[in-house]
């Protein structure tokens, strides 16, 4: 299987049997959320959910595992390492006792991937990139390649079910659509520092650019060459980047750096760092 080759294993021994921190609460905060969302895609009577989860609740299926498991011990995992499938079958950790039991459908899906979705999927992208090109040559983009490429927009919003979506939000609207209970209830710093904070400073703004996963972080430029903020997520239209792009409904949306300037001037204060961002010591 994709990562399970000869050459691979010592870099997962590393991974397995190195020493680090471990953070129960995170580790069960994102096991609940990972098992919600596939509660939620799959339907609470498909036959994979109810394999994940059986009759437990995903919060209580995450507090049972983390809580009970001895993994974040490295001589634990050690001993299981060393042990080989002998000691994994034995075992009754509860996080190993769950992943066996989730080990031959984890790896039936596996198979069913790589059979039917990556490896066809990834020899008709180049089929596709190679028809493109001979359509359209040199004025198309090249395929992603890790190396750096400049992608043109401008700042604009779109319309949505008949309604104009402005291009911009402004640190204002934060208290505008305050309202105490979640999601909409405030961070303790903004609500601490409002009377400080500037209301017409931009939040973050959406562009025409065409971005799919894996541009996040990416700096945003002017035509000046300045740095006005960082792409960290596309609109609901741009799920589909992959395959297609409409300007008139994708769009790219970042986090204007006026609104990190402000966070970090009256937000969340950090001179220090507010020095070294201007170059000034």
């Amino acid at each position: 299987m994709p990562g399970y080759t000869d050459s691979a294993l010592p870099l997962l021994e590393k991974q397995i049997l190195d020493e680090r921190p471990t953070y129960p609460w995170l580790e069960q905060l994102t096991l609940e959320w990972s098992l919600s969302k596939a509660r939620e895609y799959l339907g609470a009577d498909d036959p994979d959910t109810k394999l994940l989860l059986g009759t437990e609740s995903p919060e209580q299926l995450a507090e049972r595992l983390v809580e009970g498991t001895r993994l974040a011990d490295p001589a634990v995992r050690k001993a299981l390492w060393e042990g080989g499938q002998a000691a994994v079958e034995a075992s009754q950790d509860p996080m190993i006792v769950y992943a066996r039991k989730l080990d031959a459908r984890s790896r039936e899906l596996t198979k069913l991937a790589n059979a039917v979705y990556n490896g066809p999927l990834t020899a008709a992208g180049a089929k596709l990139a190679d028809a493109r090109f001979k359509a359209y040559g040199d004025t198309l983009y090249p395929d992603a390649t890790f190396t750096l490429r400049i992608s043109y927009g401008k700042v604009a919003g779109w319309t949505e079910r008949g309604d104009q979506v402005p291009a911009v939000t402004t640190l204002g609207g934060t208290f505008e659509r305050a309202t105490g209970n979640d999601p909409f209830d405030l961070p303790p710093a903004f609500a601490a520092n409002q009377a400080k904070i500037d209301k017409s400073v931009v939040y973050d703004f959406v562009t025409t650019n065409d971005i799919i996963g894996g541009n996040s972080g990416s700096p945003v430029i002017d035509r000046a060459g300045t740095v006005i903020g960082a792409a960290f997520d596309g609109n609901i239209h741009s799920l589909g980047g992959n395959y297609g792009y409409d300007g008139t409904l994708n769009r790219t949306v970042v986090v204007s750096a006026a609104a990190v300037q402000e966070a970090l001037e009256t937000i969340y204060p950090a001179p220090w760092l507010v020095r070294e961002l201007a170059a000034k010591k």
